[in-house]
């Protein structure tokens, strides 16, 4: 294994681990829930597509921290890589208390715009109200996640995503089961994980800041540079999070069965994404690092060599979701008609995951090179031609596997107008 394979394995493992405990809750959360019934499931799939949505378009905060950290580390200012990060981490606990209120307020207006049964509109209210006390934490998550990948540092939030993953789960069991709170015992036992980890990963990098001289504090002229370097990358967000939402949207139209198995399909989905991204975070990091350097030749091999192993990684996953797909279904629900629907869909993700990993390898070399606006104009190309063929499937009736063929055009599209920008030299600016 040559040097830079072991550098990017470095980080992409533990960064892997990271990444696939945060769906893994989902999917822990669509078990548990799964088993109080399918209105309750279906309910917990719209409620998810809101949080997802909210919470992807503040992604910019562990994105954004990371390619800021990287490059001034690349250029040698540790100390104020680090105050760029804390800067990160006080615009997404701001961000996070306004989306939170928010997410209380209208909960029940914008659940109701998917259409779904009454039932199922009513549990997703129950859950999205309770959950969205946990939102200013996750921000902070985010964040500081972000701050510790651009200091090349991938294993202590893995370290701190495994144990409130694991209390996670604990909780939503005791809640759920043993005090027989339902559907908002899951979003309580969520809520509360996330304030731990949040408090344990400001403590790091507090720490880490403390041996560079450098202090949490307000400095507004920080916190505005930072959100202005996530503007273009909340439109990117935006665009990649319309694309789910119309997903979601389309999903609902074709009945309650296909609404929950399409919750327990993008579980999955996310799952086998997060794990694929572990490789792009890499590349955003060791991008970051060598352009802050202003070496624009390694950049290049790092982008072939994700490629490498996210294609392969892809069509490993992708078989091991087809010999899994007779036994999943189960594990989800224990309706009939979900089942019949989910294993159908189960090979479309299949095919799909080595086409996505494409675009995923793509995406990180471009976040780590700062080229935000690119990413956001490209995302918003690519939703626009998906979305007749999400609405014509949702039409038709055709069927969940159809609706998942339909966004591998998404999948398709995005790789096209990422792979172009590529051939040329206009993202590898350098410096810090």
């Amino acid at each position: 294994m040559n040097p830079l394979d072991r550098r990017i394995l470095a980080l992409a493992i533990p960064a892997l681990a990271t990444l696939v405990a945060e769906p893994l809750l989902v999917v822990a959360d669509t078990v548990i829930v799964g088993m109080l019934g399918v209105a309750e499931l279906a309910g917990l799939t719209i409620a998810s597509s809101v949080l997802g949505v909210v919470v992807g378009l503040c992604i910019f905060l562990a994105y954004g921290t990371t390619a800021t950290v990287s490059r001034r580390l690349g250029a040698g200012d540790r100390a104020g890589a680090i105050q760029g990060g804390m800067d990160g981490m006080v615009l997404g606990a701001v961000v996070g208390v306004a989306l939170a209120l928010g997410l209380a307020a209208l909960a029940g207006p914008v659940l109701s715009l998917y259409g779904a049964t009454e039932a199922a509109t009513a549990h997703a209210t129950t859950y999205l109200r309770i959950v969205a006390a946990g939102v200013p934490a996750q921000l902070v998550i985010l964040a500081s996640t972000g701050v510790l990948r651009g200091l090349q540092d991938t294993r202590t939030p893995l370290y701190v995503v495994i144990g409130i993953a694991t209390l996670n789960v604990a909780l939503n069991i005791l809640f759920v089961f043993g005090l027989s709170l339902g559907i908002g015992g899951a979003a309580l036992g969520t809520a509360i994980s996330q304030w731990i980890g949040a408090a344990i990963l400001t403590a790091v990098v507090l720490r880490g800041g403390g041996r560079e001289g450098v202090r949490l504090r307000f400095a507004p002229a920080g916190v505005l540079s930072q959100a202005r370097l996530g503007g273009w990358l909340v439109l990117r967000s935006a665009a990649l999070h319309a694309a789910l939402v119309v997903t979601t949207y389309a999903a609902a139209g074709l009945g309650e069965a296909s609404l929950a198995a399409h919750q327990a399909a993008n579980s999955l989905w996310m799952v086998a994404v997060f794990a694929m991204d572990a490789l792009a975070i890499a590349a955003q990091a060791l991008v970051g690092l060598s352009l802050g350097g202003g070496d624009v030749a390694s950049s290049r091999g790092i982008l072939r060599r994700v490629l490498v192993w996210g294609v392969g990684f892809g069509a490993v996953l992708g078989l091991a979701l087809v010999l899994a797909s007779p036994v999943l279904p189960s594990a989800f629900s224990d309706d009939g008609a979900v089942h019949s629907v989910l294993r159908l869909t189960l090979p479309v993700l299949a095919v799909l995951l080595p086409v996505g990993a494409i675009t995923y390898m793509y995406d990180g070399v471009l976040i780590g090179a700062g080229d935000a606006r690119y990413l956001a104009l490209a995302g918003i190309v690519s939703t626009v031609v998906y979305v007749p063929f999400a609405l014509a499937v949702r039409g038709s009736g055709a069927g969940l596997p159809w609706l998942w063929a339909a966004y591998g055009v998404w999948l398709v599209a995005r790789g096209i107008t990422l792979w172009w920008r590529m051939r040329g030299e206009a993202w590898a600016r350098t410096g810090a």
